[in-house]
């Protein structure tokens, strides 16, 4: 007897990346229902920002009712979580229809922010705060 798996498969799989948070997006045909880490997304996000610059790419689509989105994210804080969580959701729509990259690349949405925090010299208090002078 073979046992049939309950969960839907998704439709494509993606990965977005931003300062140390990283997110891994699962995205299929539904409802507009996003889910982060099993909770609902927004008792997750709680910010509205947050919760704007995630669906922004579907916003930009208009197919924000049109995909379920199930995520989940390590690492870093709330900014960083939801850019990553942005990046990986329109890499994901580019995978479902190659025609909406030129789109999501215009509105900027397909750039890695790179930028990552400054690792600490020796001799300073972080990485470019000096102790105060003292000249006597």
């Amino acid at each position: 007897m073979i046992k049939k798996s309950t969960t839907v498969k998704p439709l494509t799989q993606s990965t977005g990346r931003r300062k140390s948070a990283v997110a891994r997006v699962r995205i299929r045909p539904g409802t507009g229902v996003v889910t982060v880490n099993r909770r609902e997304f927004e008792n997750y996000f709680t910010s509205v920002v947050a919760r704007t610059i995630v669906v922004e790419p579907l916003r930009i689509l208009n197919k924000v009712d049109a995909y379920d989105i199930d995520a989940t994210i390590d690492g870093g804080g709330v900014s960083g979580q939801a850019g990553a969580l942005r990046l990986a959701v329109a890499r994901a729509l580019i995978d479902i229809d190659p025609e909406s990259r030129r789109q999501l690349k215009k509105a900027g949405l397909l750039t890695r922010d790179a930028r990552e925090k400054e690792s600490k010299k020796y001799g300073l208090k972080k990485a470019r705060k000096a102790p105060q002078y003292s000249k006597r």
